[in-house]
């Protein structure tokens, strides 16, 4: 019981000082305000809509049963969660945060995963796209596009040990039903796509329109996170909050021997990765590779924005933050470690060799003017245009239905 009053106090307490600093810095409130919706409006919302929609498309056609189907014999030996976690995986990583959770909580629901597989497999199916990485990242901020192959290689190969550590966790009972699966079997898999296509004898329509107002409401959500931590980030700049933590971050810094400016980048990527893998680029006391390591801890950390975005997703399933929230730890720290191995041999490597006069660099394929350069801009400026018409056929559907009803 006093626990429960504590906790409520410090709810109120807290929400009331942040009502109280956008009232004490407004312009700076705005101005994060500002910066989180471009970031939304011109990147998130028109990158994850497309995967989204497809993803609920595929699942209530079956695809995703029988991809599971297929892919039980690796998935579950390697990561000890069914077939199905292979296209959570391979989404996830294609499309970005916090697309893993979205699958996996949806998976949940239909009743393909049991909880504790669940747990396992949203631990590791959250990771940070490509795009993101080679475009934002080592283009925009580092303006070093070779360096995105070490950031990407470090990111997802600590995202795989991440899995592969949480097949351990948690005590059920041997699924039976895996069990006669086991196998190579095309036949059964193409029986229980067309078993789930019977199953769900929603119109193609229907299906579509579900699919766009499940996948834009998602959106809805996670654009006001953004906003909300970007905002948040800001004002605990101006209270010196950040400064203070960054104390105490500048000790672990100097365990580790690196530079005590680091810290306060390090402080704001734990909130928020955008701006963390940014203030890191502009830390000059810094070595490239003691910039990449922490990069590195940020993108796999995914920052308390995505955290809240994905917990926000979860609370919809009876699937537990925690085991998640553990993982990002744990990816962090192995992420950064991969960084440090793969600096010789990958970026060091790459770099120093010398070309023949008639071929191409080893980076080539994401220099400067280069497709990842070229899309990511071209995604800034049609961005917005394709998540105002999103919005538009979303608000079309919800009055569609509501005359309907």
């Amino acid at each position: 019981m006093f626990r429960s009053k504590l906790k409520t106090i410090l709810l109120s307490v807290s929400v009331t000082i942040l009502a109280a600093s956008l009232i004490s810095f407004p312009q700076e409130s705005v101005e994060a305000s500002i910066r989180g919706l471009n970031m939304w409006w011109k990147i998130v919302f028109p990158s994850l809509l497309p995967f989204f929609i497809v993803s609920e498309m595929m699942i209530g056609f079956g695809v995703v049963k029988f991809i599971g189907v297929l892919l039980e014999p690796f998935m579950r030996p390697l990561f000890k969660v069914p077939g199905v976690g292979g296209f959570v995986l391979a989404m996830g990583m294609a499309s970005g945060f916090p697309a893993g959770a979205k699958f996996t909580a949806r998976l949940r629901q239909e009743g393909q995963l049991t909880q504790i597989e669940a747990e396992r497999l949203v631990s590791f199916t959250n990771s940070s796209n490509p795009l993101f990485i080679f475009g934002a990242v080592s283009v925009g901020f580092f303006h070093n596009p070779n360096l995105g192959i070490l950031l990407a290689l470090a990111h997802y190969f600590g995202n795989i040990s991440v899995g592969i550590i949480m097949r351990f966790y948690g005590n059920e009972s041997p699924d039976k039903m895996a069990e006669k699966r086991k196998g190579f079997k095309i036949k059964a898999a193409l029986s229980t796509l067309h078993q789930t296509r019977l199953k769900d004898n929603r119109p193609i329509g229907k299906l579509l329109g579900d699919a766009v107002n499940s996948s834009i409401q998602t959106l809805l959500m996670v654009g006001g996170f953004i906003i909300i931590f970007s905002v948040l980030n800001k004002l605990l700049y101006h209270l010196h909050i950040t400064a203070a933590l960054g104390k105490f971050m500048e000790i672990v810094l100097t365990f580790l021997s690196f530079p005590e400016k680091l810290s306060i980048p390090l402080i704001s990527g734990l909130f928020e990765i955008t701006l963390g893998s940014d203030l890191t680029s502009h830390v000059g006391a810094a070595t490239l590779l003691q910039q990449a390591v922490i990069v590195s801890f940020i993108l796999a950390f995914s920052g308390f924005s995505v955290q809240a975005q994905v917990a926000s997703i979860l609370a919809q399933t009876d699937i537990r933050f925690k085991p998640f929230f553990i993982a990002r730890i744990i990816h962090g720290i192995l992420a950064s470690f991969f960084a440090i191995l793969l600096w010789k041999p990958i970026y060091v490597h790459f770099n120093n060799i010398e070309q023949p006069t008639n071929a191409l660099p080893v980076g080539w394929f994401f220099e400067e003017g280069s497709w990842t350069n070229n899309f990511y801009h071209k995604m800034m400026e049609i961005g917005p245009l394709i998540t105002i018409c999103s919005l538009f056929l979303y608000i079309l559907i919800l009055i569609t239905r509501l005359k309907k009803s």
